[in-house]
């Protein structure tokens, strides 16, 4: 199982544009991701309601994990996209 750890970039967190933008990401790898704020138990990151209920803000650090084929590359991909502000883009 493959883990990353990544704090959001997007100015107000994984609301609704971000969230979607990742949702969408995470779907498009075929993979079972998760993600997970710290203490919080984690969900599938592939469900925008669950992503959005998480509630991560700005600057919060989240892990995300992925098991399978292509798990490291598709968990840098998640990564580098959350590193991003989505909502300047």
């Amino acid at each position: 199982m493959a883990t990353r750890q990544v704090s959001i970039a997007s100015s107000i967190g994984l609301h609704a544009r971000p969230a979607s933008l990742f949702v969408q990401a995470a779907t498009v790898t075929g993979l079972p991701v998760t993600i997970a704020k710290e203490g919080q138990p984690a969900v599938d990151a592939r469900s925008i309601l669950a992503v959005m209920a998480l509630g991560a803000k700005h600057g919060e650090v989240v892990t995300l994990t992925a098991e399978g084929d292509g798990a490291d590359a598709a968990l840098d991909s998640l990564v580098e996209l959350l590193s991003r502000d989505l909502d300047a883009e």
